[in-house]
């Protein structure tokens, strides 16, 4: 689990899913969107509304993002993010629908609480 330090998504956590590129770069799916707080007293309908999760892909320096002791391992993220899922925008969707669905499973099984949790800074 690394922390994004610059641009659009600085603040914001991310899983480095690959190193292909030969330069000090690395492709990273992270957490654009936090699921909101849910309270005992909120029904079904409202919960897994409020546990949703938006992601983003991107390819990141290394010098832009800052590891933490955290990990993370999902069995499916190595083969969804690819150089070839930023060939087309098609692609890219489809990469982001298919992190969605491993990163809402991982938030509703409650697990890897921390990286669903917004950083306070």
């Amino acid at each position: 689990v690394v922390v994004i330090l610059n641009g659009r998504y600085a603040g914001k956590k991310a899983v480095v899913g690959s190193k292909e590129r030969g330069y000090g770069h690395a492709i990273v799916a992270g957490v654009e969107r936090y699921p909101l707080k849910i309270t005992k007293n909120m029904g079904k309908k409202r919960i897994a509304k409020r546990s949703k999760v938006k992601p983003f892909i991107k390819v990141i320096n290394y010098n832009h993002m800052m590891p933490t002791r955290y990990g993370l391992e999902l069995e499916n993220l190595k083969s969804v993010l690819t150089v070839d899922s930023f060939k087309e925008p098609t692609q890219r969707e489809e990469a982001k629908k298919a992190i969605k669905k491993l990163f809402e499973e991982r938030y509703n099984s409650g697990k890897n609480k921390w990286f669903f949790s917004k950083l306070r800074f």
